[in-house]
């Protein structure tokens, strides 16, 4: 049987020691938080004893933010897509989320040769693609993972690991379940593109683009999306696991701002919100009734982004004066609330390329902000653009906003909606600085340098062109991964490039999270944020 990732909701205590938020609530609240976060221990304690075996059927009714966009399926840009992902569809290996080494999927093994230009994977014989209502489909193969690998390299489909994909030049399918990967040359991150890519049905793509079939071999099937209100999904009755899924169904509310997804929480018409702001999640978490999901190994980063073609932020004395303006402490107390931690790169703490020492580069001095702003002299109003409404983004942005003027430079606040946001970050439309979250550094540090929009040294958002970056990309890339000394270099070598450059300047790693009600258990996620409801179930 395939592994699975098993979850559990976090007590009081572990959340606030793994979100770094005890001293920043007892300093709120005082010795009174004491006795009622162990009163809430005590009560959740006994209430997860209590439901600690799985209940078969039922609904779980989730919300999120933004709806999918079916042109967008594979760039990981927006709720409705992760969640549909993560619902209907797999991969063929699985990082993880606090480890490295990947998991069995729809791949039962795999082998790279020594010149890390083949990868050999002996596929499951029991899967089949979702069918028609209860029926089942058609068998997963080999050719399957052709298509699959093949329509991720499509540019049509703007995936973000499209590189990846793209290098891998041959297939030899002739086995129903095995497949050989042929490598125009070693790719550090190759495993990455097998835990990302999902494995799509070839005959119903034109359908996929249109947005009116979502057919995969997940653990819930696609059964019928109003766009921008709902989108509902029923259980798999041939899934893999045939003990799996114990939901029956699971409906997914799409919009509404953050008070909306509060109070539907709280009233019960929701069991699972996405979008909360930090502040409401603690406050729930203290509360009867209600948990957070911490999405740990799943971090995302807050970050200013600028377009060094405009006005004023050519200069990379401009961008440096922004490093050492925003206040990434506050950002982390008072937006996060603790839920994440300062840095100037982008990789966290997991990463095999995160540096103590060198996240301190670019420390808050207001002094050497404005002494950098007076050598360039007068610097134009910059745009800030950030998603409208978005309980991050928006505070975030304000913060950075009060944060140059601290230093003389004046900007503008432009909320644009959230399909807008990601088309000008795909197309590098910006026209100044913008904020939002970046993911992918959570993965081999390459990845997040040949793929990612913001961080792709061919394309980016930031429509910042070197060959330096370049080189130093494309080396960490193509190092076999057994190559440990070697790839220690090259990110040090990417970090260079990053810190010097600054195209994109870093405020903080975030540990996402969901909001809960009691009622539910077993909610996973991927390290993407997908969230894999596979082995979750609602309690009485």
């Amino acid at each position: 049987m395939t592994p699975r990732l098993l979850t559990s909701p976090l007590d009081r205590r572990s959340l606030l020691r793994r979100a770094g938020l005890g001293a920043l609530v007892a300093g709120a609240a005082g010795a009174g938080l004491t006795g009622c976060a162990s009163a809430v221990d005590e009560r959740r304690a006994a209430g997860n004893a209590a439901a600690s075996a799985p209940v078969r059927g039922g609904t779980l009714k989730l919300a999120v933010r933004t709806d999918l966009v079916p042109g967008n399926f594979l760039t990981n840009s927006n709720d409705g897509v992760t969640t549909t992902v993560g619902l209907v569809y797999d991969t063929l290996v699985r990082r993880p989320n606090t480890e490295f080494e990947p998991r069995p999927r729809l791949a039962t093994s795999w082998e790279i040769s020594p010149d890390g230009r083949t990868v050999t994977l002996q596929l499951r014989d029991d899967v089949f693609f979702h069918g028609r209502g209860t029926e089942r489909g058609r068998p997963f193969t080999s050719k399957d993972v052709e298509f699959s690998i093949r329509t991720y390299a499509d540019p049509k489909w703007i995936a973000q690991l499209r590189s990846t994909a793209a290098a891998v030049t041959s297939f030899d399918t002739s086995q129903p379940h095995r497949v050989v990967l042929g490598l125009a040359d070693p790719l550090s991150n190759i495993l990455d593109l097998l835990d990302t890519v999902p494995i799509l049905d070839s005959e119903t793509i034109d359908a996929l683009g249109r947005g009116e079939a979502f057919v995969g071999t997940g653990p819930f099937r696609f059964e019928s999306w109003t766009p921008n209100t709902s989108i509902a999904y029923v259980r798999n009755e041939h899934f893999r696991d045939p003990e799996r899924p114990y939901l029956d169904r699971v409906e997914l509310s799409i919009g509404g701002d953050a008070q909306a997804l509060l109070a539907g929480l709280r009233s019960n018409r929701f069991d699972v919100v996405n979008g909360l702001p930090f502040r409401d999640i603690a406050t729930l978490d203290a509360a009867e009734g209600f948990h957070a999901i911490t999405l740990e190994g799943a971090e995302l980063q807050t970050y200013v982004g600028a377009n060094v073609t405009a006005p004023g932020l050519s200069d990379v004395r401009v961008r440096q004066a922004v490093a050492y303006a925003v206040d990434r402490q506050r950002v982390v107390d008072e937006v996060l609330r603790g839920s994440g931690y300062p840095v100037n790169l982008p990789w966290p703490k997991s990463s095999p390329a995160y540096d103590e020492a060198r996240n301190a580069t670019y420390s808050r001095n207001l002094d050497r902000a404005r002494a950098l702003v007076a050598e360039v002299g007068t610097v134009p109003p910059q745009p800030l653009t950030f998603q409208a409404n978005h309980p991050v983004h928006e505070p975030v942005a304000q913060i950075v906003q009060a944060n140059l003027a601290e230093i003389g430079i004046t900007t503008t606040l432009q909320p644009v909606e959230a399909a807008q946001f990601v088309k000008q970050l795909i197309g590098a439309q910006f026209p100044g600085l913008w904020t939002t979250f970046h993911s992918w550094a959570q993965h081999t540090p390459s990845t997040l340098t040949v793929s990612a929009y913001p961080f792709n040294a061919q394309k980016n958002a930031s429509r910042f062109v070197s060959p330096d970056y370049q080189r130093a990309a494309a080396t960490a890339w193509t190092l076999p991964a057994t190559d440990t000394a070697g790839l220690g270099r090259a990110y040090t070598a990417l970090s260079d490039e990053l810190l010097e450059h600054l195209f994109l300047v870093e405020i903080g790693v975030v540990l996402n999270q969901f909001a809960a009600s009691d009622r539910v258990q077993g909610v996973g996620w991927t390290k993407r944020s997908e969230i894999d409801l596979t082995d979750a179930f609602t309690a009485a």
